[in-house]
């Protein structure tokens, strides 16, 4: 098939899953309505009250759906869950890639990035632009793409972007140390799969932000002893990179040894579709001083 065919096709194909996207967000009011009318009904139901006066005339076809939904279905659910809805039936596959003419230190931290990533590849940027970018990573079925900047060759910035359709998220770095810097020297680095901990990740916006962070690694062996840890105090993200070993026979004890890198993150902006999208809607943003 001729490039120009493919690549019409493949528009073709991103318009189409674009237009279901918003077909099922459109679909989320009816939804939350439903599911809220449906609540009180069985909330009723359950403490012996009578059924409130505007739900009694939907209450034979509503009390027909309670009966047969399971515990899965018996919550309520928007288009937001269907973005990660296959999480864990493969590995992830993600590109890492630089802003545009990066420094040296850029690029070292760029490939330390995708030494901690399993199943990551790095691509060198060159003079593509964005939608170029972003395009070729769907044609090649990467998962997610993961982007970062710098300032006078300092990483300031991180972009995950989910495809193909989204959630974008962007973060600010700062402090960061890369491997070579770590005093005492770094630990070898492990090819393992890790296990993530996501420490005070409770709220909603924690819960998305933990489930777009978690879901760029694959599911880890039990007895894997290499550790991702993301932290966060008050909005600001800790992010620590270790293997441990155990001392003797004992559960308890263990040495834990800092592989690196090391950085500060904060989420600045959540927007529902993927890095090109300029008219992609506004899932969060923050404003700290409103």
């Amino acid at each position: 098939m001729p490039a120009s065919s493919s690549a019409a096709a493949s528009h073709r194909r991103q318009a189409r899953l674009r237009r279901e996207y918003l077909y099922r967000k459109s679909l989320s009011t009816k939804e939350s309505s439903d599911y809220e009318a449906k609540r009180r009904i069985r909330d009723a139901l359950s403490q012996g009250k009578s059924l409130p006066t505007e739900l009694r005339a939907s209450y034979d076809k509503l009390k027909q759906d309670i009966d047969h939904e399971d515990a899965k279905h018996e919550v309520n659910t928007s288009h937001v869950d269907d973005e990660y809805g296959d999480a864990g039936w493969s590995d992830p596959r993600i590109c890492v890639t630089t802003s545009r003419s990066p420094s040296s230190r850029l690029k070292q931290f760029s490939k330390e990035v995708k030494l901690l990533i399993p199943n990551s590849t790095r691509v060198n940027r060159g003079n593509q632009r964005v939608d170029e970018l972003v395009e070729d990573c769907k044609t090649s079925d990467f998962t997610d793409l993961v982007v970062v900047q710098e300032t006078r060759g300092e990483p300031d910035g991180l972009i995950v972007c989910h495809l193909p359709l989204g959630p974008t998220a962007y973060f600010t770095l700062n402090g960061a140390v890369l491997r070579h810097d770590l005093d005492g020297g770094a630990a070898p680095m492990s090819e393992a799969y890790p296990h993530i901990i996501l420490n005070q990740f409770n709220s909603e916006l924690g819960k998305r932000v933990g489930n777009i962070l978690k879901c760029l690694f694959p599911i880890p062996r039990l007895d894997t002893r290499r550790v991702v840890t993301f932290s966060n105090d008050n909005d600001h993200i800790s992010f620590r990179h270790h293997v441990y070993s155990k001392e003797g026979n004992s559960e308890d004890k263990v040495t834990l040894y800092e592989v690196g890198p090391r950085f500060e993150m904060r989420l600045y902006q959540i927007k529902l579709g993927t890095l090109e999208m300029k008219d992609a809607e506004t899932e969060y943003v923050l404003r700290p001083y409103m």
